[in-house]
C-alpha cells in the first residue's frame, strides 16, 4: 500500500496541465469505499492519504493494519523474537504520532510515507534474520506470498483497465511504468528485457519470471515450498486434497503459454488465478486455523 501510494503521489506530481492525479485506481485497490465516497476524494491528494493511512474509519487503513498487527505480536510475543517485537512496536508508535496528519496537509507527505516504507522494510529484514524456521515463519510466510500474488494481480489488473491493453501497441514502455515502479520492478525490467515489445514484456515479467521476486511464478513457487513444509509427511485426505488444490492452481501458471495472452483473454487468466488463490486460502484457514 504504502509502495503504490508512493509511487502514485509522486507520478502525480509530475503531470501536464491536462492531466489527472485521480487516486480512484488506489482507492478501489485498498479500501472497499463505495463510489460516492470515492467521488468525493479521488482528486484530493490529501484526503486520500489521509484515508489511505490515518482515517480509522478506513478499516483497511495503514494505522488499523499497524494497529492489528501489534496486537496480534502482543499476543504471540513467546513465539516471535524481540528484536520483531520492537520493530512493530516501533511502527507503531510512528504511524500514531499526531504530527503526521499535519505533514500530509501541508505538502509533505514523503516525510510520511518514505519513513514508514522503512520501517517495512526494517520488518521484513529483521524478520527474516531473527525468526527460527519453525512453523510459525512458515505460516508467516504462507500468508506473506499469497497477500504479495493477490496484489501483484490486483495492480496488474488494475493497469490494465486504465491502459486499455492492446497488442497492437507494443512499442510504449510509459504506459508500464508505473505498475513497474508499483511493483519494484523498473530496474529489473530495463536490465533484463531488450525487445521492444514491451507488452509481452511486462506480462513475462509479472507472471513467469522467476527472478523477479513480485511475479505470480515466484510467490506460488515459495506458496508451494512453505505449504510442504507445514504439512510435511503428516498426510491425511483434507491435506492431500489442499496439495491438490493447489497444484490444479500453480499448473495453470506453470504450464501456460504467454503468446496466447490476448486483450480479451488476459482479464480472465487473471480472474481465474485470483478466484482460486482466494478459494486456496480459505481452505487453508478453514483446515489449520477454524475452531468449528
Amino acid at each position: 500500500m504504502l509502495r503504490l501510494a508512493g509511487t502514485h503521489y509522486i507520478f502525480s506530481l509530475d503531470k501536464d496541465v491536462n492531466g489527472t492525479s485521480s487516486w480512484k485506481s488506489v482507492l478501489e485497490i485498498f479500501t472497499d469505499s463505495d463510489e460516492e465516497c470515492l467521488k468525493s476524494i479521488e482528486n484530493n491528494t490529501e484526503e486520500c492519504l489521509k484515508f489511505l493511512l490515518l482515517d480509522t474509519r478506513n478499516t483497511n487503513c495503514l494505522r488499523t493494519l499497524v494497529n492489528k498487527a501489534r496486537e496480534n505480536a502482543r499476543g504471540v510475543q513467546d513465539l516471535i523474537t524481540k528484536e520483531v517485537w520492537e520493530e512493530v512496536n516501533q511502527m507503531y508508535h510512528f504511524v500514531n504520532q499526531p504530527e503526521l496528519l499535519q505533514k500530509i496537509n501541508s505538502y509533505h507527505s514523503l516525510e510520511v510515507i518514505e519513513p514508514l516504507i522503512k520501517h517495512t522494510v526494517m520488518y521484513a529484514g529483521i524478520t527474516d534474520i531473527t525468526m527460527p524456521r519453525g512453523t510459525g515463519w512458515c505460516f508467516m510466510n504462507l500468508g506473506k506470498y499469497i497477500e504479495r500474488c493477490l496484489q501483484t494481480i490486483a495492480f496488474t489488473e488494475k493497469q490494465l483497465e486504465i491502459t486499455n491493453f492492446s497488442e497492437a501497441d507494443t512499442n510504449d514502455l510509459l504506459q508500464w511504468k508505473y505498475l513497474l515502479f508499483s511493483l519494484s520492478g523498473y530496474e529489473l525490467h530495463v536490465k533484463t528485457y531488450r525487445s521492444s515489445n514491451h507488452n509481452f514484456n511486462v506480462l513475462h515479467q509479472v507472471l513467469i519470471n522467476e527472478n523477479f521476486t513480485r511475479s505470480i511464478m515466484y510467490s506460488l513457487q515459495r506458496i508451494e515450498h512453505y505449504l510442504n513444509r507445514i504439512i510435511g509427511n503428516e498426510i491425511n485426505e483434507e491435506r492431500a486434497a489442499l496439495l491438490r488444490d493447489f497444484g490444479r492452481l500453480f499448473s495453470k501458471v506453470r504450464f501456460m503459454e504467454l503468446d496466447s495472452l490476448t486483450k480479451d483473454t488476459v482479464p480472465v487468466f487473471f480472474e481465474d488465478i485470483k478466484v482460486g488463490l482466494v478459494e486456496f486460502n480459505q481452505r487453508v484457514v478453514q483446515h489449520f486455523f477454524s475452531y468449528s
